[in-house]
């Protein structure tokens, strides 16, 4: 069996074809979203119960993507910190998986999850 666009001549293997003739490949948008939100799982750390699993929408054009990533997040703690955390790891992650620049990572808390503090135990908030 060979490939599409692959020349064969009897006794041979393939012919070479030049880099320029053997075509492109094509990530769909929704497989980039799916590695952007697997990312971002991988960054958020744990989440507060009751928190929903990040997830992400992407644009590509020109081999460029552009992330925006929804997450839920507990309060308080370091919401700015945890997401440059997301942005550098879905940049990261998008560049080594599917080989695509990443111009912009656009992380949009949607709620805060209040967590258990101490002082919650003594009946106070």
């Amino acid at each position: 069996m060979t490939a599409v666009g692959t020349v064969v001549e009897p006794g041979r293997g393939p012919a070479a074809v030049a880099p320029g003739e053997r075509g492109a490949t094509r990530i769909a948008d929704r497989v980039v979203a799916k590695i952007a939100s697997q990312a971002a799982r991988e960054a958020a750390g744990p989440l507060p119960p009751g928190a929903a699993p990040p997830h992400a929408t992407v644009v590509v054009r020109h081999e460029a993507a552009r992330v925006r990533v929804h997450i839920e997040l507990g309060y308080p703690g370091d919401i700015g910190g945890r997401c440059a955390g997301v942005r550098r790891q879905v940049v990261d992650r998008v560049r080594a998986l599917a080989g695509m620049h990443v111009p912009e990572v656009v992380v949009l808390v949607e709620r805060l999850h209040l967590t258990a503090a101490p002082e919650a135990d003594r009946g106070r908030t």
